[in-house]
């Protein structure tokens, strides 16, 4: 049973929220409102959570809903699919529902026996024309027994509650509150101090002896990079503590942003084990959660505080458009991995090796020849986060492209100033300019026209070109050329003599699916489509093991031709495919003949 909060005055906004079933998914929340507005007060629930760019329609999750005033009921009006409207009382309006919490991300909300977690764009409804008063929510244990060790990790700041409790928290308004993810349950926890504040590490889910030792010295060898990058001078981090939420599963990735914390999913195998020899370095899966918790943490500037000028401030019912995404996200996925160098957590070949995969990953789809990062951007909302088996012929990704183009202006920058500036420099200005001060003030967000003016601003150049042939343009980036200042030499070793269908596969069952057909190959050619399922080539079964086609394939040279049976829906068809050679980028990047540490490598921060 849901306890009533208990304040010495009665707030203008008041949430209470307890995990009420926890077999049953059901999180239960009270909203008191003191003073609804008088023609009747109108409610809705976001659309959409900042970060993740598609409308999700979170109030479908509300399973029953109902609102008293007095003791007495008051009427509620569906307005639209996510929004009520009360009838007008004179008091205290309070509502009362209940939200299913099944969504297992970063996104949305979950609650089983093992722990709950919530973002408040899942659970706490808005109430319109209010937004800006204090909010206070009041945390409440579950019922259930099982749950008696449960505790709480937030990055709100407490009221009544201690530091990781069961109790009441606040919020200056609703765009903070919703900025706070919570996680609740028997979970491990560490604190470290970057730069003298508090960094806590959450780790929900079964995990086998883990080193959070290690943990905890890898991610504040970042937080302390990441901090002293923005504020070189004082060392000034732009939160007083900051929360990573980590969830450990089988197999999981993912994260999402907040103002002063970050909600993580990983695969528990990602996570550093005390069984490992402490001198041994970290494995592919460890620097791959550092990765994330790098590009994160990076958003705690990029995104939270410079911010888009169409997210100052958010529109949470509607899609909001910006075409600046290759800027915020693309360079935090430059940075990410970059900041882990210069922490001192990945050397120079590996990150070479990284940095390679995105340009073939880049270079893999033609999409790159339609859609720029400018328009991919601004696209997102019903192309990038709604992908079909088409995405990697028509569209780009301003995650990936985005870092190639950050990686563009960084080596034109350092290479045209000689090493005077970098990209290091524009982003400390955008911070200075746009970011530093933005809660503080209500700071207003960043254009485009802003983007570009800085840019030659800070570098002295004037990189108008760049912008039009990259960034709105999708002209190929020289990156070869870029690269040959720094000594490090780009080449592309996939190998043609490899006969190839060019296309992506899957497995329905026991058949071998295509699930994308990369147009001008081998497949596309002969009028294979995505959704085929292989049955023979040259009468030798194609099985559900896509090793099995490799195989296959292996008897035959580029030129040769093939018949191949395939089911479309119910239909059998043949089709003769001519085999094309291997199409799929095999970038290298290394540095060039015995200068391994060339003046302006681009790993180094600039002075």
């Amino acid at each position: 049973m849901m306890k009533k909060p208990k304040f010495e005055t009665p707030p203008a906004i008041a949430y209470a929220i307890v995990p009420k079933d926890l077999a049953g998914h059901l999180f239960a929340v009270t909203l008191t409102v003191a003073a609804p507005a008088p023609g009747g007060q109108v409610f809705a629930l976001p659309a959409w959570i900042p970060g993740s760019y598609m409308i999700r329609e979170f109030s479908r999750n509300i399973v029953q809903i109902g609102a008293e005033a007095g003791g007495k009921p008051v009427a509620l009006v569906k307005l639209d699919k996510h929004s009520w409207r009360a009838a007008p009382v004179a008091g205290p309006l309070t509502l009362q529902y209940d939200v299913y919490a099944w969504d297992l991300s970063v996104r949305a909300a979950h609650l089983d026996q093992t722990h709950g977690f919530f973002n408040g764009t899942s659970v706490f409804l808005r109430v319109l024309g209010q937004e800006e008063m204090a909010h206070f929510v009041d945390i409440q244990r579950p019922p259930d027994a099982v749950a008696g060790t449960w505790r709480v990790a937030t990055a709100l700041a407490e009221l009544g509650a201690e530091r990781y409790g069961f109790g009441t928290y606040r919020a200056a308004g609703y765009d903070e509150l919703i900025d706070h993810p919570v996680e609740m349950g028997d979970f491990a926890l560490a604190t470290f101090k970057a730069h003298g504040v508090a960094h806590d590490i959450v780790i929900s889910g079964r995990v086998p002896n883990l080193d959070m030792a290690r943990l905890q010295a890898d991610l504040k060898a970042v937080c302390e990079t990441q901090i002293a990058f923005f504020e070189p001078t004082s060392k000034r981090a732009p939160m007083q503590r900051y929360v990573f939420l980590t969830l450990a599963v089988g197999d999981g990735y993912g994260g999402l942003e907040h103002r002063a914390s970050t909600a993580l999913i990983c695969a528990r195998a990602d996570l550093p084990t005390a069984a490992t020899p402490k001198n041994l370095a970290a494995g592919d899966g460890y620097l791959k959660f550092l990765g994330l918790c790098s590009h994160e943490y990076f958003h705690t500037w990029n995104v939270k505080r410079i911010k888009p000028a169409a997210f100052a401030p958010y529109d949470l019912q509607a899609e909001t458009y910006t075409p600046l995404l290759w800027l915020f996200e693309g360079f935090t996925s430059y940075y990410d991995d970059l900041l882990l160098v210069r922490s001192g957590l990945l050397d120079e070949t590996t990150y070479l090796a990284l940095q390679a995969k995105t340009i073939g990953s880049v270079l893999r789809g033609s999409g790159r020849t339609r859609q720029s990062v400018a328009d991919s951007s601004f696209d997102a909302w019903n192309k990038y986060y709604r992908q079909d088996e088409n995405a990697p012929n028509a569209i780009v990704s301003y995650y990936t492209k985005g870092a190639l183009v950050a990686l563009m202006f960084d080596l034109t920058i350092r290479a045209k100033t000689g090493g005077a500036k970098s990209l290091d420099d524009v982003m400390r200005a955008l911070w200075q300019r746009f970011g530093r001060d933005f809660y503080a003030v209500n700071a207003r967000g960043v254009t485009e026209a802003d983007v570009e003016a800085l840019f030659d601003d800070v570098s002295g150049l004037k990189l108008k070109p760049l912008f039009e042939r990259y960034v709105r343009g999708t002209d190929e980036l020289p990156l070869a050329k870029l690269y040959a200042p720094f000594a490090i030499r780009l080449t592309d070793e996939r190998r043609t003599a490899k006969p190839s269908l060019d296309v992506a596969l899957g497995r329905d069952g026991g058949d071998c699916k295509l699930t994308q057909v990369h147009e001008g190959g081998a497949a596309h050619a002969a009028g294979l489509s995505a959704g085929d399922l292989l049955v023979a080539l040259d009468r030798l079964r194609v099985s559900g093991n896509p090793a099995n086609l490799d195989v296959l394939l292996g008897r035959y040279r580029v030129g040769d031709s093939v018949e191949i049976d395939a089911f479309r829906r119910d239909e059998l068809m043949m089709f003769t495919v001519i085999l094309q050679g291997e199409r799929v980028p095999a970038i290298t990047l290394e540095v060039r003949g015995n200068d391994k540490k060339p003046k302006n490598r681009l790993r180094r921060p600039s002075a």
